[in-house]
Formats: structure tokens, sequence, C-alpha cells
């Protein structure tokens, strides 16, 4: 008997499960035309100031940078608040969430972005845990307590040519110090994490009663491994859960029953869903 092709046999595993588990790193937003960070080269392409400058991704994502050069740090950062604010998700992420739709246990999301893009796609906020924190959150740089508090009024002025945030920095309500996104950052001994340790703890309570996830990851490789631990993780916890992985450089899986697709998101989640329709819906 001849092997499924990959889309039909991913279309099985989804039609299986009882509940979907998005494990998503950065190469989910590279098809809404976010930047592709990896290695310097991508990194200095999108931010061309600190390829001149010399500066890797390590060392801008850092508090220290924010002791350091604020105008800088809050550049970089401004910008990238800026440019997730006007992205739009692409088509894929509204399949995902159609899919989950369908499901007994519905979805949860576990991912490394910081840009918010599943919630601006639709995602109740309460079924996402962001396990590096976000840039719609702020906090104290020193910080003088445990306070986070929304981004939302903050309107960055950057000059994108110059990676330089332009007139007075954001700054603690609190003591009056400089304010940073409440992010996990390089060499980070400050991050406060409170709010996202609460994610985890939903996320573990909703997992509890689930006998047949399946861990769709899609865009983290092996450079920044924080997605693939979880999704280990999850398939060690349960017996009857299924992997796809997602991921045009790193595809290959570990198990016999799971599945990797040597493809770009949303080409995958498209093949996927024609396959679905063939078959008669994801569940």
């Amino acid at each position: 008997m001849s092997a499924l092709p990959d889309f039909e046999r991913a279309a099985a595993l989804l039609r299986q499960a009882d509940a979907l588990v998005i494990a998503a790193g950065a190469g989910i937003g590279i098809d809404s035309g976010l930047p592709d960070f990896r290695g310097n080269e991508g990194f200095w392409r999108a931010y061309p100031a600190l390829g001149r400058a010399r500066l890797d991704f390590s060392e801008v994502a850092s508090p220290h940078t924010f002791g350091r050069d604020p105008a800088l740090a809050w550049g970089f950062y401004g910008h990238r608040l800026g440019l997730y604010r006007r992205t739009e998700p692409h088509a894929g992420f509204a399949l995902l969430r159609d899919w989950a739709a369908r499901l007994p246990h519905g979805a949860f999301v576990f991912t490394s972005n910081v840009d918010g893009q599943f919630q601006r796609a639709g995602f109740p906020g309460d079924r996402v845990h962001e396990c590096h924190g976000s840039i719609h959150w702020l906090q104290c740089l020193r910080p003088c307590g445990d306070a986070v508090w929304p981004a939302d009024a903050l309107r960055p002025d950057v000059d994108a040519e110059a990676c330089q945030w332009r007139g007075p920095q954001p700054s603690c309500p609190d003591c009056g110090g400089l304010a940073r996104p409440n992010i996990l950052m390089f060499g980070d001994g400050g991050w406060l994490g409170a709010r996202y340790d609460a994610q985890a703890e939903r996320l573990a309570h909703w997992l509890a009663p689930v006998r047949r996830p399946l861990v769709v990851e899609i865009g983290a490789g092996t450079q920044v491994p924080s997605v693939r631990r979880f999704g280990r993780a999850v398939l060690r916890a349960a017996d009857g859960a299924r992997l796809l992985r997602i991921n045009p450089r790193e595809p290959q899986v570990e198990r016999p029953q799971d599945l990797g697709l040597a493809l770009g998101a949303l080409q995958a989640l498209r093949g996927i869903e024609a396959a679905l329709q063939r078959q008669g819906g994801a569940g």
C-alpha cells in the first residue's frame, strides 16, 4: 500500500485530533511580510543602520542596550511595534482558527513571537501563551516594581534609516525612569514574566483533558529551540499526540507517526485545507 501524499496525510492527522496545539516561531510571519531575522544577513537587510554598525540581533535585543543607547534600542523596538501594528496576518491564521473551531477542545497557541499576530488574527487572548513576552506591553527598565502596562497609547516616532527614536523615550509611570518592552531579551535579568506565567498555567489546565492533540509546529527551527522543546513535551505527555512540522529548512521529524512538510506556512496550510475539503472537512 503506497503512502498518502503529504497534504492528504496531514489532513488525516488533523481529522483524528481532539485539539490543535499551534506551536509557532518567527517563520509563520514571513508570508505576512514580516522580516526574517535568521542570521545577521537577514537582520541587517531589515535594519541597514545596524548592519553598518555591525550590531547583531543579540546585541540590540538586550536590556544593556537600553541603558547604553536608549535612542537606538527604542528605535529598533519602536519600529517593530509600528510594523506589527500595521501588519495583517496572512490567510493561514484564519485556516488554523477555522480548523480549531471544529475540534472538541479547540486550540491553544504557544509562540516565541512577540508580535501579537495571533490575537490580531482573532485568536482569544486567553488561548495564547507568549513564552518570550509581548511587544504590546511595557515595563520599567530597572525595574522599580512588578507593574506592566499596555503599549496602546505609545506612538512610535522613529527615524527608520538611522534606527533612532526621536523625542522623549517612553518612561515608567511609577518612577519616571526609562521603560522597555515587556519582552525576554538576551542577558535579561529584569524581565517581568508574571503575565506569561499565568498564560502557561492556562495552557497546562487546557491540556490536561486533551488526549489526541495535534501539534502544528510552524516556522520554529533549532536556532531558537523554545517552541520545539514545548512540542516535544506535549508529545511525551499524551500517547495520542501527533506532530505536524511545517518548516522549509528543518522539516525532519523523529517519529514515524509524525509528519514534516518542507514548505512555508501559507503554502502548507492552504494545501492541507484543500486536502481536508477533498476528505470532507476537519472533523
